[in-house]
């Protein structure tokens, strides 16, 4: 094969397989809602089992339920004819995945989910199935053909499965009213849950890391503060403790190239005194933000009377896995 027709077939690949999943949109009908409503009513678990690469997508399927509120779990269908079928309570719902809806494994514990009462959804490509008469409630994935070239391998099926399921997990994401919050809670390791997770007051600097100077001070005692302190940047304070502006490595360039000498001049003449400010108890990715979008490095805490509580700079941020 030349090299255009290595593309063509990947192209055809493609093209099918986009073709089956937007084909689902007419199957969502009053099964899919009914499949909700079961769901929604579960008290215990939601199981999700398939054997072969329905066994991966049915796998895929329950961690996405499980990650965005929903509690899942996947069982072999093989492994539950030997023991694993004790994992399954009456409190729980079975969602079975099956191509043909006649894959043996899953068909050998239809008699002990009846007698447990377990409701069931089956997810097949066959609506007159032995899976899908059993069920509940029947989730179509069905496709014209495989993208396979022999028509054999499951690939446009998988892939209308494992939309299928997205599509449930999604809908019931939305109505239990699954929030950010949920969300983190679910994934607190690695750097979604820290984004999701940390504040702005997890990681700020405060007490005697918090570079502050009074608002008559010197340029040179902000530079003493700046350089002890290892921020690049020094808060002005007033009187009464409320913020009067910041003073940087960058106001510090600035005089330097205009030639301002700075053991004459006032701080107040120099620093910035409209200068961007945030709240402590904001998520640590919305200062991130804040400081792409501005183009800064460093940002001012402060409580609702300007009182300065903290600091940070882009590093912390860093340091904290945010960026």
């Amino acid at each position: 094969m030349n090299d255009n027709q290595l593309v063509q077939v990947a192209a055809e690949v493609i093209a099918l397989e986009a073709a089956a999943v937007n084909s689902l949109i007419d199957t969502i009908d009053e099964d899919f809602v009914q499949a909700c409503r079961i769901i929604a009513a579960c008290k215990g678990r939601v199981v999700v089992t398939g054997m072969g690469k329905s066994g991966h997508i049915a796998g895929k399927i329950a961690a996405t339920l499980a990650s965005t509120g929903t509690p899942a779990f996947f069982v072999h269908p093989g492994e539950a004819s030997h023991g694993d079928l004790g994992m399954i309570t009456q409190q729980d719902v079975l969602l079975a995945l099956s191509n043909s809806g006649e894959t043996e494994e899953i068909l050998t514990l239809l008699p002990i989910i009846k007698r447990l009462a377990v409701p069931m959804i089956a997810m097949t490509g066959r609506v007159g199935s032995t899976l899908a008469k059993f069920s509940s409630a029947h989730l179509s994935n069905a496709v014209e053909k495989e993208a396979c070239s022999l028509g054999l391998a499951p690939t446009a099926s998988t892939t209308a499965a494992l939309v299928m399921g997205d599509a449930l997990a999604v809908t019931m994401m939305t109505l239990r009213g699954f929030t950010r919050d949920d969300f983190a809670m679910s994934h607190p390791g690695g750097n979604l849950g820290r984004r999701l997770l940390v504040v702005v007051s997890d990681i700020m600097h405060t007490g005697e890391q918090l570079p502050i100077v009074a608002q008559g001070a010197s340029i040179m005692d902000a530079l003493v503060e700046m350089t002890a302190k290892k921020l690049g940047m020094t808060a002005v304070v007033d009187q009464q403790g409320q913020l009067a502006g910041i003073f940087t490595d960058g106001d510090v360039r600035r005089l330097l190239e205009k030639a301002i000498d700075i053991k004459q001049a006032a701080l107040v003449e120099v620093m910035t005194i409209d200068c961007q400010v945030i709240r402590q108890d904001i998520l640590a990715a919305e200062a991130m933000q804040i400081m792409e979008q501005k183009k800064i490095n460093a940002l001012i805490v402060v409580d609702e009377n300007k009182q300065v509580t903290g600091a940070l700079n882009m590093h912390d941020l860093i340091h904290a896995g945010i960026v």
